[in-house]
């Protein structure tokens, strides 16, 4: 996704030759494996934008049973797109923003949020990052998050635009 980088033509290709080819059969499989292949399957359905896998992905997101996976099942309900999955991204965030001493996906779901707000011209996100709302009481209470400068709702927000961007860049034929 870096600007520039002379294989992202050939990459993007591939990876939606791959969304478009891969069977929801071997899409399910690949969910349940570990977290590499539930990332990867979730790229894949988000590049494919398949909405059959919308309330798995929803399910495995809430249920957060392996670590770096919810990256993608965030992007995958990013690139979804409806207000069904601002709603499950909300539940989310509502679940595991509380929970201070856990870091899982909350930026990436927070990015994610931030993102469907703006394409759905709602304001779900508001209750999350308003003054003194939860996310600046999550960030706060991991100390080495604190004062870092990717951790701003604007900050997640970028990444979950250029990875979506980058998706629908090459979706296009």
């Amino acid at each position: 996704m870096r600007p520039g980088w002379p294989h992202a033509k050939r990459f993007g290709q591939h990876l939606i030759d791959d969304a478009a080819t891969i069977t929801d059969a071997k899409l399910e499989a690949v969910l349940a494996y570990e977290w590499r292949a539930r990332l990867t399957a979730a790229w894949l359905i988000g590049v494919g934008q398949r909405e059959a896998f919308r309330e798995r992905i929803g399910s495995l997101l809430l249920d957060s049973e392996v670590c770096y996976s919810g990256k993608g099942y965030c992007f995958a309900l990013a690139r979804l797109g409806t207000h069904e999955d601002a709603e499950i991204i909300c539940a989310y965030l509502d679940r595991y923003l509380p929970q201070t001493d856990l870091r899982y996906d909350q930026p990436e779901a927070l990015g994610a949020l931030l993102r469907l707000d703006v394409q759905l011209g709602t304001h779900h996100a508001d209750r999350f990052t308003g003054a003194d709302g939860l996310w600046d009481h999550w960030v706060r209470a991991l100390v080495h998050l604190r004062d870092h400068p990717s951790f701003t709702p604007d900050e997640q927000r970028r990444w979950t635009d250029l990875q979506c961007d980058f998706a629908a860049g090459w979706s296009c034929p």
